[in-house]
């Protein structure tokens, strides 16, 4: 799976897309880290170990690289950075219910404005999958040679 490159300072404007999900009573906002058990368990069960480990992670940076997407205290989302390596976004996942109502670009917006407001001028979404989502939503490239990157000898 290759590697795409985005540039956080020209991102397009994401107020109304939060506006639209606030009015369906969806919040986005980062996980805390006394909720790490929580999310952590949320990214196990519906996708993989290896994306809660990374989401342990993101729960023990400082601001937190975890945002979550909430509705009457359940999770329907999450996104991360920082997590694999510096500049990196992902892992983030969206539940099979909410999937269609604009929450994965939402939370990738926000991890990707995150990793601008840190300092960042670029940044790289690792190992896509949907790769026409990241171009279409935010103009990510392909970065030439980039697979397999960073993911070589993954353990099991």
């Amino acid at each position: 799976m290759i590697d795409m490159l985005v540039r956080l300072y020209d991102l397009p404007d994401s107020t109304e897309l939060y506006q639209k999900l606030t009015a369906q009573g969806i919040t986005l906002r980062r996980a805390r880290a006394f909720e790490k058990h929580t999310v952590a368990a949320f990214g196990k069960k519906h996708f993989s170990e290896k994306w809660a480990s990374e989401i342990e992670v993101a729960l023990t940076r400082q601001p937190v690289s975890c945002w979550i997407a909430t509705r009457d205290k359940e999770i329907l989302g999450f996104s991360c950075y920082e997590t694999t390596q510096k500049a990196f976004f992902g892992p983030t996942g969206v539940i099979e219910a909410a999937r269609g109502t604009g929450l994965g670009k939402a939370l990738l917006f926000k991890s990707l404005e995150s990793l601008h407001q840190i300092g960042y001028a670029y940044g790289i979404i690792g190992g896509v999958g949907p790769r026409e989502f990241y171009e279409k939503n935010c103009g990510a490239i392909e970065i030439p040679g980039s697979d397999p990157g960073v993911y070589r000898d993954i353990l099991p």
